[in-house]
């Protein structure tokens, strides 16, 4: 995709997504996200510190001992206190905006708010279909990345993974067939969640 389109996308997917949860009752925003270990109200702080500067990073990892999963949890749970209210404000207010994380691409933040929407929105039952262009874009930078997406590699591994939407596929070995988003999902360590989207004779292989 080209960047200004990637950016549009992220806009349009931000302004979709603060829609969404706006519209959540109190009790939705406790219910445990995808992500285990998640609240909606978790994921939601997460996707509105996407403009989190360099500082407060810096003491945010100092706070987590240096271990960044545990300071991307611990720094989402800390910003999760503010009012429902607050947090969609801020990832609405963010629809424009092209800051990032200084060293990451604009797909870093594309990816983010594609998988946490779903990460989001499948546990609530309420269906968000990602563009398939968007989608696409994203997969292609999980399997290019070699960090923290290392992991992927493991749990993909035999299998050849086929959109069956577009023109996208990554992996050799048993076909795996779907949507390509639910291939991100799966790309993503989310499988349990799109397996009755899956098919062919690698699906079963798929942790």
């Amino acid at each position: 995709m080209p960047v200004d389109a990637v950016w549009a996308t992220i806009d349009r997917e931000r302004l979709d997504l603060a829609d969404l949860l706006a519209d959540l009752a109190r009790a939705e925003w406790e219910h445990p996200s995808l992500a285990e270990g998640w609240r909606v109200r978790d994921v939601a702080a997460h996707l509105a510190l996407a403009h989190t500067g360099a500082g407060r990073a810096a003491l945010d990892l100092i706070r987590a001992g240096g271990r960044m999963p545990r300071m991307i949890h611990d720094a989402a749970v800390r910003h999760a206190e503010l009012p429902p209210e607050r947090l969609v404000e801020q990832i609405r207010a963010m629809a424009g905006s092209r800051r990032k994380v200084p060293g990451l691409s604009p797909l870093e933040p594309l990816l983010d708010v594609l998988v946490h929407g779903q990460d989001i929105a499948v546990p609530l039952g309420r269906p968000r279909a990602m563009p398939v262009d968007a989608a696409a874009a994203a997969a292609t930078r999980v399997w290019t990345m070699r960090w923290p997406m290392s992991a992927t590699f493991p749990r993909v591994a035999g299998v050849r993974l086929v959109a069956c939407d577009t023109d996208w596929a990554v992996g050799d070995g048993e076909l795996v067939e779907g949507p390509v988003q639910a291939l991100l999902m799966v790309l993503t360590g989310r499988t349990a969640a799109v397996r009755d989207q899956l098919a062919g004779p690698g699906a079963a292989r798929l942790a």
